[in-house]
């Protein structure tokens, strides 16, 4: 067949919101939503319950350590299975492992009432498991961006997609605390459970592993995206050929995995405690408290939105290097951040505290052009593999902080909170001279390639 040089109809790519990339974009956008949402659930729930008394008996009366256990029960799970994650989704695909591993975590989720009622062990037990199938779905969402995102477009895609964990954190928070008031703690839990269950169902029925399986692309689309990522070679890389001395050996991987460790600390700090200090010190009930909860999280949705566009706008029109931005971005975040956490420790009202906390949030935005992108720099061809050694060291913080204080808040006193914020003020200020100190945005010499590979190699990473 000849191919005529006007310009059909056919040959032209749908409009934006009808483009099938972005489509899926949309559709990863309200996965992490769901995601995030499943993880804020237990924070509000968790006061919920132990404030929950039936004929003046509280139904739930745990200790902190047991709280503190309960809250991180969820990331001894999700520790396990980051690298697994990213070699499971080479073998099967992302988009299925994606669905798979956020429906398990939604049903474990709609069944953590009936655990509730017979012990809190069960509780802890369930919660592990759905941070085991949930660790999966982070390092499958990168697989899935190598075969679907172009480019030129892997920054937007990425990062509007991201976006939705900061905004399934806000309305989760939300909502789950308006069930909680309504309905009772157990619709903490029944609500986001159900909606996920139903996402995950779209998912799967309606999103193609590449897009040459799916039904509904466009030629033109498809052509497009194809061309753009070139020829791939899935089996390049794999557990054995991966050069694991020369990763662990050196410095600016480590920079990365501190980064990552640091950011995640002052993260999920806040995560799983930020309901419990309103609770405890601005002496909110579980509906006005989650609301403000939220708040932090709805404007880092905001700005991130244009974090990603203005770090590239920086590259192309500065004299700085790529490792100089990635520097100043991440080490002068972390600054930001050990900055308004130590005010937070500080600060001598609860409206304070919440605008240095909301400061501490929308200035790690900044961070994520730094580290969460790092691995693409430093070795490309193992971005994936990289993210999910330096995702394992940043899980540990979902386990520890919670434990940590617990062991602190004791009496439930602001006082007693103080060390909470200045610990995390501390691990920020670590993070921000040691990533300063040793980060790089270079190609590292054992990730360099023949030329030949480099294209194939490059085009297959994943998007951090």
């Amino acid at each position: 067949m000849e191919c005529s040089t006007a310009v059909k109809p056919s040959d032209r790519q749908p409009r934006f919101w009808k483009q099938r990339r972005n489509i899926i974009a949309l559709m990863a956008f309200l996965g992490f939503f769901n995601v995030f949402t499943l993880r804020a659930n237990l924070s509000v729930g968790i006061v919920a319950m132990t404030t929950s008394t039936i004929n003046g008996t509280k139904e739930f009366d745990w200790s902190p350590e047991i709280r503190g256990v309960v809250l991180s029960s969820f990331f001894y799970g999700y520790i396990c299975t980051q690298i697994v994650g990213g070699l499971l989704a080479v073998k099967f695909g992302g988009v299925r492992l994606i669905g798979y591993g956020i429906l398990s975590t939604a049903i474990f989720t709609v069944l953590t009432p009936l655990a509730a009622k017979y012990s809190v062990y069960l509780i802890i037990f369930f919660r592990f498991l759905e941070g085991l199938f949930e660790g999966i779905v982070l390092p499958s969402v990168h697989a899935m961006w190598s075969k679907w995102a172009p480019p030129a477009e892997r920054t937007r895609l990425g990062l509007f997609a991201f976006s939705g964990n900061c905004l399934g954190t806000a309305i989760g928070y939300q909502i789950c605390g308006w069930c909680a008031e309504k309905f009772g703690w157990a619709y903490t839990f029944y609500v986001p459970g159900f909606v996920a269950i139903v996402w995950c169902t779209v998912w799967l029925m309606c999103i193609a592993e590449t897009p040459a399986q799916d039904k509904s692309i466009s030629k033109a689309e498809l052509k497009y995206i194809v061309d753009s990522l070139g020829p791939t070679d899935e089996t390049a890389i794999n557990l054995f050929n991966c050069p694991w001395k020369d990763i662990f050996k050196s410095m600016p991987v480590w920079a990365i995995n501190c980064a990552h460790f640091c950011e995640n600390w002052g993260t999920y700090t806040l995560l799983t405690q930020l309901p419990s200090f309103i609770s405890d010190t601005l002496k909110l009930d579980v509906g006005k408290g989650s609301l403000l909860s939220a708040m932090p999280y709805l404007i880092m949705t905001v700005v991130l939105q244009f974090v990603g566009f203005f770090v590239d706008w920086l590259r192309k029109n500065s004299s700085l290097s790529n490792t100089q931005i990635r520097k100043t971005f991440n080490s002068g975040a972390f600054l930001g951040q050990a900055t308004f956490m130590l005010l937070t420790a500080i600060s001598s009202s609860g409206f304070e505290s919440m605008v240095y906390l909301t400061l501490t949030l929308t200035v790690g935005a900044f961070a994520l052009s730094g580290y969460s992108v790092n691995h693409l720099d430093v070795a490309p061809q193992y971005a994936g593999i990289l993210y999910g050694i330096s995702n394992t060291f940043a899980s540990i913080p979902g386990i520890v902080s919670p434990m940590v204080t617990s062991k602190i808040v004791r009496n439930k006193s602001a006082e007693e909170w103080k060390w909470v914020f200045m610990i995390s003020s501390g691990v920020y200020f670590c993070g921000a001279i040691f990533y300063a100190t040793f980060a790089s945005a270079e190609r590292q010499p054992w990730a360099e390639v023949k030329a030949p590979e480099r294209k194939n190699q490059e085009v297959n990473a994943p998007l951090i």
